[in-house]
């Protein structure tokens, strides 16, 4: 256990060193720091230019909670989470294999240097983006997880930022599922993880914008923003349907595929939340809490 205790120790403090490099632009090109501000600031210039809804201002209703949540999420809690998890689930993984005389190498499908490298990285982002849509679609259907969802879901106006906006239980979850198939096709460098992310970033700003885009055919294949995913955040659905629509992150193709796509009109101004949402907690604090107290 205390090995365990000293990997995560270890990945919090070489957590810090790289933020300090990246707020410093001491890294490479694949700075997640500037990374993330250069993409919310386009996509931001996007809205305010070709705003769909025209009477929704540009400092929204929660921007400023929406912009908090971003940065707490994207550096103070998300990237240190995947980093503690993924080298802690790496030697737990590592140390059971051995156990029984395997190695984690043993079980790879295949080593991403083997391939083209535009190969490895769709082979790396279809089965990121298929993990996570399955994940999603979890968070939705049981009460447990859907309680954490829910601060997502609080979003009462679109805008870019609220991409961001959830609990810090959600990248536990995603990243705990995500890991053990993205370890058996395995050995990706960071800079080909941040192309992929940067890529599903733009899409999930996107996907959240106050934009009225349409990708034409393309849109059974990417989430379609925000005319599709708009429709994820509906207050009311359904019946039949009311555990929840276009669970696509990036891709809509699943959604397609196993008949969760949900997109009556074009949902400009249908009301988002969920039921009861007037009840829900305003401030980040008790956002959080929330559904502990549940």
């Amino acid at each position: 256990m205390n090995k365990y205790l000293d990997i995560i120790k270890n990945a919090y403090s070489g957590y810090w060193n790289y933020l300090k490099n990246e707020i410093l632009f001491q890294n490479n090109w694949d700075n997640y720091f500037y990374g993330l501000i250069a993409i919310s600031l386009i996509v931001w210039v996007l809205e305010i230019v070709f705003p769909w809804r025209k009477n929704q201002s540009i400092f929204r209703k929660d921007f400023w909670l929406d912009t908090f949540y971003m940065f707490f999420n994207f550096f103070l809690l998300n990237l240190i989470i995947l980093i503690a998890l993924s080298n802690t689930a790496a030697e737990f993984l590592n140390d059971t294999l051995k156990m029984i005389g395997l190695s984690l190498k043993d079980l790879q499908i295949f080593d991403a240097e083997d391939l083209p490298k535009w190969l490895g990285l769709i082979i790396f982002f279809l089965v990121s983006d298929f993990v996570q849509w399955n994940t999603h679609r979890l968070l939705h259907r049981f009460e447990f997880f859907w309680n954490f969802h829910k601060v997502h879901h609080s979003v009462k106006e679109m805008g870019f930022a609220a991409h961001l906006r959830y609990h810090w239980m959600e990248p536990v979850v995603y990243k705990s599922l995500l890991y053990i198939p993205l370890a058996l096709i395995a050995n990706y460098s960071a800079q080909d993880v941040a192309i992929v992310y940067f890529f599903s970033i733009a899409i999930g700003h996107l996907n959240h914008a106050n934009l009225g885009w349409d990708y034409g055919i393309l849109k059974y294949v990417f989430n379609n923003p925000p005319k599709m995913h708009i429709w994820h955040h509906v207050k009311s659905l359904p019946n039949d349907v009311r555990f929840g629509v276009n669970y696509g992150l990036t891709l809509s193709i699943w959604d397609y595929i196993f008949k969760t796509d949900y997109i009556p009109h074009d949902g400009r101004d249908i009301e988002l939340g969920f039921e009861d949402d007037e009840k829900f907690p305003k401030d980040f604090l008790s956002q959080e809490l929330y559904p502990l107290k549940k």
